[in-house]
């Protein structure tokens, strides 16, 4: 039997088998679907034995009628399926809300920096636990935190998982190896006495009643800066901590970043720039990156400037809900009501002063024309705040262990700490018992007089 017309065998999508003379071989081509180009989707096989053929044939049409689609190409490498996992499945989640932007940034970044360098050349089907266990161990003699490495693990454990479900793969090697531990962080609150001196310092200064909210309340950085007037009552005190406010990152739309560089990207560079090509007239060994933008494009992964491509996609000011599973509504003390009162009416002279320049986004805690702050300048300022009190230099979340200390020391129940905090689960509450020292000397007092008193 001669092999058939092409044209008759592909135009009722209908499988072919035949034996093919001029090779000695059983040959079956079975149509699976349409391909992105809108050609069909032809699949080939060939055995001595035509019934070991006519078998993988049927093989191949259940696999269609369930809606699995065999592979039409070679198994991607782990690079290009990050890259496929990052740039469509990934994007499509943020753009859908269920991955915040801040997060893809870090899944591109640890990527970027980890994965593919220590993985991206395998292939998703010969990718082994063994790979995984030497590319983290080359991560912690490279001084990488057991936070950083866990981090790492969870990414390609979340692509991996995608790629089994979707039948690109068997199992998950991820899941193969024990998961890296990450050491717990301890609290380090700020006493209360700290933590007043830090309230009398940010007096006076503009938007002084952001560190009141935050020593106060104990809310999160993005929550804070997220806060609008139109959750807030400032009668009852009811403070709707709901939202927390993000500035996305752009990605290029062009299919060439590097020319696109070329062309758009050179006239925005104002400020020396780390990875930029040194200019004409270094010599072949200079090691001095700080040069301002040359006559030559960017280097690579000049990722800053995508914001200038005039195909970029995604980046702007995006308002997604807070961190958790509920929506955090809490209850102002007293003594913070005139505060956030008297800091309402000068943003309302600040907003006159500035006049059409004003961007009114509802924010509490904004720029000086409206948009939102900065995360970097926000915690700039926290930082300044605490030389100028005179207390020792701590990280932005401190202030949220320092009202959860405090809550604790005034004798707050720790259910109510963890209504108040927003915490999923008591356990991360319980964390702030062991530093509240005053309860504990307290307690240790009234053993003592148990025991040995009068």
């Amino acid at each position: 039997m001669t092999r058939p017309d092409k044209g008759t065998r592909t135009a009722n999508g209908e499988s072919s088998v035949f034996f093919s003379e001029s090779d000695g071989y059983w040959h079956g081509f079975v149509t699976m679907g349409i391909k992105d180009d809108g050609s069909l989707d032809r699949r080939h096989c060939k055995s001595k034995s035509e019934q070991k053929l006519r078998k993988k044939v049927k093989e191949f049409e259940a696999d269609r009628e369930a809606g699995r689609l065999a592979q039409t190409s070679r198994v991607p490498t782990l690079a290009e399926w990050m890259a496929f996992y990052l740039d469509t499945i990934c994007t499509r989640l943020v753009a859908s809300g269920k991955m915040a932007p801040r997060t893809l940034d870090d899944y591109r970044s640890k990527t970027r920096v980890w994965i593919i360098p220590l993985l991206g050349q395998h292939r998703l089907n010969r990718l082994l636990p063994e790979h995984l266990d030497k590319a983290y161990s080359q991560m912690h003699l490279k001084g990488r935190s057991p936070s950083t490495v866990l981090k790492v693990h969870r990414i390609l454990s979340r692509a991996l998982s995608v790629a089994v479900r979707r039948e690109k793969l068997n199992r998950n090697v991820a899941t193969l190896i024990d998961a890296p531990a990450a050491a717990d962080t301890e609290i380090e609150a700020f006493t209360r006495e700290e933590a007043r001196r830090i309230l009398k310092a940010a007096e006076g200064r503009r938007n002084a009643a952001r560190w009141s909210v935050a020593l106060a309340l104990g809310i999160r950085q993005g929550e804070a800066l997220g806060l609008r007037w139109s959750y807030i009552d400032l009668e009852s005190g009811v403070i709707r901590a709901w939202f927390q406010v993000q500035q996305a990152n752009f990605q290029h739309g062009c299919e060439d970043p590097h020319a696109c560089g070329a062309k758009w990207h050179r006239p925005p560079c104002k400020t020396p720039c780390r990875i930029h090509v040194h200019t004409p007239d270094c010599s072949a060994n200079c090691k001095n990156r700080k040069h301002a933008c040359p006559k030559r494009p960017c280097g690579k992964n000049c990722g800053e400037h995508a914001r200038f491509c005039p195909r970029r996609t995604g980046g702007g000011i995006v308002f997604r809900p807070r961190k958790g599973r509920r929506k955090l509504t809490l209850q102002c003390p007293p003594e913070l009501l005139p505060v956030l009162r008297a800091h309402r009416e000068t943003q309302d002279l600040e907003r006159l002063m500035v006049g059409d320049a004003w961007q009114d986004h509802d924010l509490l805690f904004p720029r000086p024309n409206g948009t939102p702050e900065s995360r970097t300048e926000d915690w700039k300022e926290w930082k300044r705040l605490l030389k100028i009190a005179g207390v020792r230099d701590g990280r932005l979340h401190d202030a949220r262990h320092t009202a959860g200390t405090l809550l604790i020391e005034q004798g707050v129940h720790i259910r109510v700490v963890q209504e108040i905090l927003g915490h999923t689960r008591v356990t991360t509450t319980e964390k702030y018992t062991h530093v509240a020292a005053p309860q504990v000397r307290d307690a240790t007092a009234r053993m003592g007089a148990a025991l040995w008193g009068e």
